[in-house]
């Protein structure tokens, strides 16, 4: 097991009805905040109104940016940042899924930064100031309620990239089941597939001796395959929502990545899917994810065959392994299926003649490697792309 500091600072608020706290919350940190939420649905569901209404009681001004949307513009992020700095707030509240809450960082980093917020994004500056984030959560996927992670969309070339720093992690997540009822059951199973890459890009490592976070990660993974299609048949189950709800939080606030080394090349191929593409981040890793084992379950069959095992239930073949760690692939792949979800480029409807652009995007055209459990570069990364394609 690899030493490790784990922090997770975020005040989780959990169960029905906690939306009515979210005014006193962020009255402990200002009176002046940004509210910041994608498009009509929180007003559609009634969310928009308990919100308004209870930070109106508690004495807190706000101003509205709406307009968060999939894969988060930089341009929103911007015009964010100018109405804080404009407006002097100095705490914004993020109402939404993992698109508000991403854009929320982005702007909590960009407004004591005197550069291009982009720097961050780019990897050429680590931010060392932010503004406090809270966060009213709509949809369980991104994990982004308790994490230290965002990921922007610049428009300028469609490159897709992510911040990881701890000063983006919110000081509070209210989380309320009964807000996911009317998630569209695509969004429910995008989010489910976001969730379980999450967690497997902790999970396959080749660290030993962490079978403590081994059956933590498979529990979760486990509590989503058993749920989700409760959830997708009764949508207003709220036991079934309230396991992926905080299954969705742990799978993300790092409690899953304790001693050991992640990979996380899965997500970056994705991402260059998505940042051209326009596709839902879940639906997109529910493309790659398989792929990307197809390509390197070899490199450490063991943890393969564990995973099929202990997540799948498949029965070992102690006389030929690899046979029971490609069931194991082929199972998440069906899971993903019956759950309405694609899993091939061709089903997500994106051609293959831009292969080669992801590729060359991904690993800045070949001059670095990818992920941890195998080092990928941009020969790699196409050969994955190709696998997926049909």
């Amino acid at each position: 097991m690899e030493n490790f500091v784990f922090h997770s600072p975020t005040k989780i608020i959990f169960g029905k009805d906690t939306e009515y706290q979210v005014g006193s919350e962020t009255r402990n940190y200002s009176k002046k905040i940004l509210f910041h939420y994608g498009g009509g649905s929180i007003k559609r569901i009634g969310l928009y109104d308990k919100v308004v209404r209870s930070l109106n009681e508690a004495g807190v001004e706000f101003i509205e940016l709406p307009g968060a949307q999939p894969n988060p513009r930089l341009s929103l992020v911007k015009e964010g940042i100018d109405i804080c700095r404009k407006n002097n707030i100095d705490f914004i509240l993020a109402v939404g899924g993992g698109s508000a809450i991403d854009s929320a960082k982005a702007i909590a980093v960009g407004v004591p930064y005197e550069g291009d917020v982009w720097d961050f994004y780019s990897g050429k500056v680590i931010p060392e100031k932010a503004l406090p984030v809270g966060v009213v959560l709509t949809i369980p996927a991104a994990g982004s309620e308790a994490s230290k992670s965002s990921v922007i969309t610049n428009e300028d070339g469609w490159y897709k990239r992510g911040l990881n720093v701890d000063i983006i992690r919110p000081r509070f997540a209210i989380m309320n089941p009964e807000i996911t009822y009317t998630l569209p059951p695509y969004q429910t199973a995008c989010g489910a597939a976001d969730i379980m890459a999450h967690v497997m890009e902790r999970y396959f490592t080749h660290q030993k001796d962490v079978d403590f976070t081994d059956r933590l990660c498979e529990a979760t993974l486990r509590t989503i395959i058993k749920n989700v299609p409760i959830a997708l048949k009764e949508p207003e189950n709220y036991e079934a929502r309230a396991e992926i709800m905080w299954a969705s939080t742990i799978a993300h606030n790092d409690l899953l990545s304790t001693g050991r080394i992640g990979d996380w090349a899965s997500h970056a191929i994705e991402h260059e899917l998505s940042g051209i593409y326009d596709v839902a981040h879940g639906a997109g890793l529910a493309v790659v994810f398989p792929a990307w084992m197809k390509y390197v379950y070899k490199h450490n069959i063991d943890r393969f065959v564990q995973f099929a095992a202990r997540v799948w239930d498949v029965e070992i073949d102690f006389a030929c392994p690899e046979r029971t760690a490609l069931e194991g692939i082929n199972r998440l792949s069906q899971f993903f299926v019956s759950i309405g979800l694609p899993v091939t480029l061709e089903g997500l409807e994106i051609p293959e003649d831009r292969l080669e652009e992801m590729a060359d995007k991904c690993t800045n055209y070949g001059s670095k490697q990818i992920g941890s459990f195998v080092k990928l570069g941009r020969e790699d990364v196409l050969n994955i792309l190709k696998l997926a394609a049909k």
